[in-house]
């Protein structure tokens, strides 16, 4: 990271009463729309603030609705099984945010009576809350003056300032500029007022400048450099995995099942086994020994039932998906939490990762070999 004289200066002190004023009117006529936006109940709006982390308002909407229909306090959240929780969850992806989610409410019911905390400290001590997460937490339940540096706000601070370097290598003159940037008398309008700015205007790519209340403060914009800021990180390509995975069927016409030990990628989650195909491995055989070491059984592959290609956050996979046939031995939980024999008509009923959705909706349109 370059020496702090060579980052532009934070943010002057002629600039900020503009910066702050202009935003708050666009607000008033511009601001989307938003249901959490209707409520001032910490556990609504911190429940919006987990799902949208990586996530489109678009898509996020219907899934908020559906929670607190399902989970309509923090008791309840609470009292849930994990699987309803993760079931509720699936097809938003980054599970861990969903079992955060779940622990951080029992943890507020032991620790505080289930009422949602209202201080930075005691906010940022709960799973699966950042600094960020929890400034837009304080700000638009309690209306405190926490400062918010999300996705959104990176790149609109970044071309204010025409930051020279990646967000990531100027961390905490980010920080420092979202801080002093804050309008202490209407933390909550501007925090929102700010994510809403990057949302709709000031876009990743083609940002709609014109239509910007900062435009005549923005130095990227006075530079023309609106499209070449914020600076690229650099980034490795994503590795790519070739993955075979089995449907195995029992002489009763059910399939198996195993669900994800509780930590790490997917924990919790229930999937069709299989693993990484080997240099210079079949399909075929990296099916027959992963089925045996994963659960301690033979099975014959048979025919291809669909290839999926899916990309999680830092790896490509494909996956080499065959029907099988149970032919020997007791199946044992030996790499996964639990295992079990279940009907096409009663997959629906568990949480399975998005990519294994696909592998569902093929089991019940296909003419299944059993």
């Amino acid at each position: 990271m370059p020496p702090p004289s060579c980052l532009p200066p934070v943010l002057t002190p002629s600039s900020l009463d503009f910066l702050r004023c202009s935003l708050l009117d666009w607000y008033t006529i511009s601001g989307r729309d938003l249901p959490w936006r209707h409520t001032r109940d910490p556990y609504a709006i911190w429940i919006s603030e987990i799902m949208l982390q990586q996530t489109q308002v678009k898509t996020v909407i219907p899934y908020y609705d559906r929670w607190l229909r399902q989970f309509p306090t923090i008791e309840a959240l609470a009292a849930a099984d994990q699987q309803q929780v993760l079931k509720a969850w699936q097809g938003l992806g980054y599970y861990a945010r969903a079992r955060h989610l779940h622990q951080a409410a029992q943890l507020i019911v032991q620790t505080h009576g289930g009422q949602f905390p209202d201080t930075l400290e005691a906010v940022l001590k709960l799973p699966g809350i950042g600094r960020t997460t929890a400034g837009g937490i304080l700000s638009a339940a309690y209306n405190q003056p926490v400062p918010i540096l999300d996705g959104n706000v990176k790149r609109v601070l970044s071309r204010v300032m025409a930051l020279p370097v990646p967000p990531s290598k100027a961390m905490k003159h980010l920080w420092q500029a979202s801080s002093e940037l804050l309008d202490r008398q209407h933390p909550r309008d501007f925090n929102q007022a700010l994510m809403d700015l990057g949302a709709t205007l000031c876009t990743p790519s083609n940002p709609a400048c014109l239509l910007c209340p900062w435009r005549t403060a923005c130095r990227a914009f006075d530079l023309n450099m609106q499209n070449d800021l914020p600076v690229s990180e650099r980034r490795a390509p994503l590795p790519h995995k070739q993955i075979g995975v089995a449907v195995i069927w029992n002489q009763q016409g059910q399939i198996l099942i195993d669900r994800r030990r509780p930590d790490g990628l997917l924990g919790g989650l229930w999937e069709f086994p299989g693993g990484k195909i080997e240099p210079n491995e079949t399909v075929e055989a990296c099916i027959r020994r992963e089925i045996q070491e994963e659960l301690g059984i033979e099975v014959e592959v048979g025919d291809r039932l669909i290839t999926i290609d899916h990309t999680y956050s830092h790896f490509h996979v494909t996956l080499n998906v065959h029907h099988c046939r149970h032919v020997q031995g007791e199946p044992q939980p030996i790499e996964c939490a639990e295992v079990r024999w279940v009907t096409v008509d009663e997959l629906d009923q568990f949480p399975f990762p998005k990519a294994n959705v696909q592998i569902i909706t093929a089991l019940q349109t296909a003419n299944c070999p059993h």
